[in-house]
């Protein structure tokens, strides 16, 4: 069916993957935790300054960026990690077949590593999606609340209440 020529240039392909597998993945986790940052920032008062200014093109081009960002990240974050527990498992099973246990000791430590980092930049992804969805509808509902009332003539004050 597959000719050795063929399999050993797949497990070539394969094993030249691990190391950008791996350091997307680092990479990933570091824009996670900036995301992280970025959002603190959104909560703390961010959002609050658009609305009073009364900046709603300019919010939702920012919330619309910033919440693909953090999809990105809750989607491609776990196929990574899958990826970097695949690839040395299968040089790993081949190593125990010939008995080389420190080998496979190796294999399945990248392998358990490179899964956590998926899961953890998948689920500070999702995280960061739903409460940016949250964040910024709140906000833009209230900046459509504040120039309703301006527009029939009714003198309001744009308290920002962008619900946590």
């Amino acid at each position: 069916m597959f000719t050795s020529a063929t399999l050993e240039i797949m497990d070539a392909v394969v094993g030249w993957l691990l190391q950008p597998v791996i350091i997307a993945l680092l990479g990933l986790v570091i824009l996670a935790l900036w995301e992280s940052g970025l959002a603190f920032g959104e909560r703390t008062g961010g959002l609050r300054r658009l609305v009073a200014a009364g900046e709603g093109e300019q919010l939702a081009r920012l919330a619309h960026r910033r919440i693909d960002r953090a999809d990105l990240i809750a989607r491609v974050g776990p196929m990574l990690g899958l990826m970097g527990t695949l690839i040395p498992l299968g040089p790993g099973l081949a190593a125990l077949g010939r008995g080389e246990l420190d080998l496979l000791a190796q294999a399945v430590t990248v392998a358990f590593n490179t899964t956590v980092l998926g899961l953890l930049a998948g689920i500070l992804g999702f995280l960061l999606g739903r409460m940016r969805r949250r964040w910024y509808d709140a906000a833009m509902n209230e900046l459509e609340q504040a120039q309703e009332q301006k527009q029939e003539g009714t003198p309001s004050e744009v308290t920002p209440e962008v619900a946590g």
